[in-house]
């Protein structure tokens, strides 16, 4: 009797780890020594910065492809490691200054200190000439939400003025849109997308720290420089542009709107715009250049499933030779994303020392993320594989924490089944799974696994960055703080082998090896729940 409780209790233990989607014991160590030797590698200064259509994109991508050669990867383009993503570089020159006018006042705003102006249209010179500006709210047309920030007005020759982020933000109102957490309406992607479809001729967002989740430091050096794009035949603003908050705060002050509170304003659902009786004047010159980016792909072929695929994905780019500070020009990009990077290729590492998987297994190093999400844009629009045979993406960007980490915040959390896949995996380290805490920075549509949903394939978009085992939340949070104000997308972003933790990256990377390692074992393909607006694409 004895006996046959010991088999019966291994069986039911067996039956539950199967319920609960366990992992496989095929699973490898993810090295961290290599990890830690990439990153250093890709966060040198013989990258330059690794912006496409520079030297420092021939260095990247002839690098990446050597290295998953070197592991044995096959290319993943036909006979080709590479897909070619045609571009054009905008290099545009702004005037120094943007002029306001109104009757009986005017004033300029400096450039980069006041305001920055940039272009899609690849034409050697835009501008706006005296265009009246108009308040447009938060810039949002929400059928769903009952919200047009656009009616009522003819929007040619005209340049709306909007708020970042969405009405729920700050709220306290979680059926304003989505509360706190910030829809797609709230990215500066979608105002200029939603402007130049109203027919407006420029934007001006405004800019604060809080609702836009970073500084005008940021702004500075994102929206300065060579810009790249991807030709298509989509509406586009002669001039997008941001100011800053004490810009604002002048503009609004010799307006039609002096004296109101208009971030109050924009809350209101029955919002209507409201012309400021004053004009914008600002140009553009551009150098125009086109030319061809590449992502970077390579396989692991499966075995008796191998037209089904697990889709590993991070971007090799960032922001190249900018603006120097204190002598350094060169933006390494080490943790943005030298280490999604490295982990790539750690990870294809472990699953070539691990026994073949069923499914095929895809790493894709993408080009552009820091443009716009290009690279993946043009992906999604041209897949190599199969949508509706890719069974999950997993994306990896700035991971960074200061050593290992209790939680897994899930970026985009509540909106498919790879979250139980997640958990699971979190389990097994330990650890425990949260939805991102900070959802009002948007970061669901700020990296290429966005992309990938848009066209109906699950995606896991996560890492530790809440709760140390052996930080506190407080600590996480002020170490989360100072690399956003004094390294994300600025010449700091470096590597230094002695104080650059990866540990707790290492721990990251082996939970997603092993989430791909149950997923490629398995004959499933994870759902997206009811509630989620990618649900329809997968169909």
């Amino acid at each position: 009797m004895e006996n046959y409780l010991k088999v019966l209790i291994v069986a039911l233990l067996f039956i539950s780890c199967e319920n609960n989607k366990t992992l496989s014991t095929n699973s490898v160590e993810v090295d961290q020594t290599t990890i830690g030797n990439h990153i250093e590698r890709l966060a040198s200064d013989e990258f330059l910065g690794r912006k496409p259509f520079t030297e420092g994109e021939v260095k990247t991508v002839t690098y990446l492809k050597d290295e998953f050669e070197k592991l044995g990867l096959l290319p993943g383009n036909g006979e080709s490691f590479f897909q070619d993503v045609p571009m054009v570089e905008i290099l545009g020159k702004p005037s120094d200054n943007m002029r306001i006018s109104g009757q009986n006042i005017g004033f300029d705003l400096g450039y980069l200190k006041d305001f920055v102006a940039t272009t899609n249209k690849t034409v050697p010179k835009v501008s706006l000439e005296n265009s009246e500006l108009v308040f447009a709210g938060y810039g949002i047309v929400a059928p769903e939400y009952g919200w047009n920030d656009y009616e009522g007005i003819d929007w040619k020759g005209k340049t709306a003025v909007v708020l970042i982020n969405d009405p729920g933000f700050k709220s306290g109102d979680s059926t304003l849109f989505k509360g706190n957490a910030m829809t797609y309406y709230g990215r500066w992607t979608y105002k200029y997308e939603e402007a130049a479809r109203q027919g407006a001729a420029g934007v001006i967002i405004i800019h604060e720290t809080e609702p836009a989740s970073y500084g005008w430091n940021v702004i500075e050096s994102s929206w300065s420089g060579a810009r790249l794009v991807i030709e298509n035949d989509l509406p586009l603003l002669d001039v997008e542009s941001w100011i800053s908050a004490e810009s604002a705060k002048k503009l609004f002050d010799a307006s039609a709107m002096k004296g109101q509170d208009y971030k109050a304003i924009a809350h209101d659902k029955g919002f209507q715009p409201i012309p400021l009786d004053l004009s914008v004047s600002v140009g553009i010159e551009n150098k125009i250049k086109k030319d061809v980016s590449q992502n970077v792909l390579a396989m692991i072929h499966g075995t008796s499933q191998k037209d089904e695929f697990i889709i590993y994905s991070a971007h090799w780019d960032h922001l190249g030779v900018g603006k120097a500070v204190e002598g350094d020009s060169i933006y390494n990009g080490a943790v943005d994303n030298a280490t999604g990077t490295a982990g790539l290729l750690a990870i294809a590492e472990a699953f070539k020392k691990s026994k073949p998987t069923k499914r095929s297994l895809v790493f894709i190093a993408l080009t552009g993320e820091e443009q716009g999400l290009l690279g993946s844009a043009y992906y999604a629009a041209y897949p190599i594989f199969d949508p509706g045979k890719s069974v999950a993406n997993i994306n990896m960007d700035a991971l960074f924490s200061p050593g290992e980490m209790k939680d897994l915040t899930i970026t985009g959390y509540g909106q498919s089944e790879m979250d139980e896949y997640a958990k699971a995996a979190a389990e097994e380290q330990g650890r425990y799974v949260i939805p991102d805490p900070v959802a009002e920075k948007g970061y669901f549509f700020r990296s290429d696994h966005f992309n990938f949903a848009k066209i109906g394939i699950p995606a896991l978009y996560a890492s530790g960055s809440y709760e140390g085992f052996d930080h506190s939340i407080e600590d996480i949070k002020a170490f989360n703080k100072s690399y956003e104000e004094f390294k994300y997308h600025q010449v700091a972003d470096n590597y230094d082998a002695k104080t650059f933790e990866l540990s707790g990256m290492r721990l990251d990377l082996q939970l997603f090896y092993n989430v791909g390692l149950k997923l490629a074992n398995e004959d499933y393909f994870p759902k997206w729940y009811d509630s989620s607006e990618f649900k329809a694409a997968r169909k």
